[in-house]
């Protein structure tokens, strides 16, 4: 299965190895539903450079967070946990305005840190690689499982915010699959369990997204 999840997405090499190790950690989900919701799009998303903490959203993404917010804003969401880095925690504060309610920054949310690849071109992203000053593939995938038990616990519904590798992190350990146009920028989510098994519902179509993961 996780083989047809990596098969769905843009050929970028490693995929299959990510959905391999995040499907051995198994994740307990008290609630039957939460939501999850990519940051707006950047210009280095646009061109497909990998990004650092400190990347804001382009014009594109604030028209993206504020079109999720509308659609997200009838929606029983009582939690919203973030990624800090600033394109997520954007987009989060933009929701959360609608709901009363102020994010929790996470770091288990952040993006993979790819460390000196930082500024260079993501178009051949190899998620194999073990980037100088990042992260492994796996020291990725643990960290980021740690951070959905603990945004996952927090009280009521929660809706997490974060990226795009969280989010392919996310669909193999619940066995999703997920096409590419579930992972565009600013794609509003929600994830419900019927019985043993879960879905990922996209809420309405997003503003125009970038889909690459990096």
């Amino acid at each position: 299965m996780q083989s047809e999840i990596a098969s769905a997405m843009p050929v970028s090499r490693g995929l299959e190895r990510l959905a391999d190790i995040a499907a051995r950690l198994p994740l307990n989900i008290e609630s039957d539903q939460f939501y999850f919701l990519r940051h707006g799009q950047t210009e280095r998303n646009a061109l497909r450079i990998f990004q650092s903490e400190h990347e804001p959203l382009n014009t594109n993404g604030i028209a993206q967070a504020e079109r999720a917010a509308e659609i997200l804003a009838n929606e029983p969401i009582k939690t919203i946990v973030c990624s800090n880095m600033q394109r997520a925690h954007h987009t989060a504060r933009t929701v959360a305005a609608r709901h009363a309610i102020d994010p929790i920054p996470h770091i288990g949310l952040r993006e993979r840190n790819f460390g000196n690849l930082i500024g260079s071109s993501s178009a051949d992203i190899d998620w194999d690689c073990a980037p100088e000053a990042g992260e492994t593939l796996d020291e990725f995938a643990h960290r980021v499982h740690a951070g959905f038990h603990e945004a996952l616990t927090q009280p009521g519904t929660v809706l997490m915010v974060a990226h795009g590798g969280i989010l392919y992190v996310l669909a193999s350990v619940l066995n999703v699959a997920v096409t590419p146009e579930l992972l565009g920028t600013a794609h509003h989510l929600r994830f419900e369990r019927e019985g043993e098994l879960w879905r990922a519902t996209p809420l309405a179509p997003p503003l125009q997204t970038t889909v690459n993961l990096a």
